[in-house]
């Protein structure tokens, strides 16, 4: 059976009226906790969190290392991202914050969470989350290779 909606004009339906609770560029450890913390509502039944890590391999090649830069609008271009996701889903409460710096294997490099309504806002709405922000904004990964080669990646 679909889900029902019997109570569409309940203000728990809806968008708060400033759901982007944090948005960050940092060069410290990050923390699921606070992200999950910050899209905490009463009035939502899901929060979808999305926590990207550095991982060991990439192309086919072991990665000892990384390390993130960014454009000093990055931050600002993350908000624009996070107004663009709260304009097209009812969101209660939206968190999104990056690493720069130096990271090791298994560091985490970005966490964002998203609460909704509704599980499949949640989730649809952090995917657009996390997936615009990699394409867009100006966060640049530099790799470091086990074979001492090394590679630019980023928006």
């Amino acid at each position: 059976m679909a889900p029902t909606n019997d109570h569409p004009d309940h203000p728990g339906e809806r968008a708060t009226e400033d759901p982007v609770k944090l948005i960050g560029v940092r060069d410290t450890p990050l923390s699921v906790d606070e992200v999950l913390r910050a899209v905490g509502d009463d009035a939502a039944g899901g929060i979808a969190l999305f926590a990207g890590t550095v991982r060991n391999h990439d192309g086919g090649a072991d990665v000892d290392a990384l390390g993130y830069s960014c454009h000093p609008s990055a931050e600002a271009e993350m908000r624009r991202i996070a107004e663009k996701v709260v304009a097209e889903y009812p969101v209660r409460a939206l968190a999104a914050v990056h690493r720069v710096g130096d990271l090791r294997v298994g560091d985490l490099a970005v966490v964002v969470g998203v609460s909704c309504p509704h599980r499949g806002e949640a989730f649809d709405a952090c995917r657009k989350l996390i997936d615009d922000i990699k394409h867009e904004v100006p966060i640049w990964k530099h790799q470091k290779f086990s074979d001492g080669t090394d590679e630019w990646v980023g928006a």
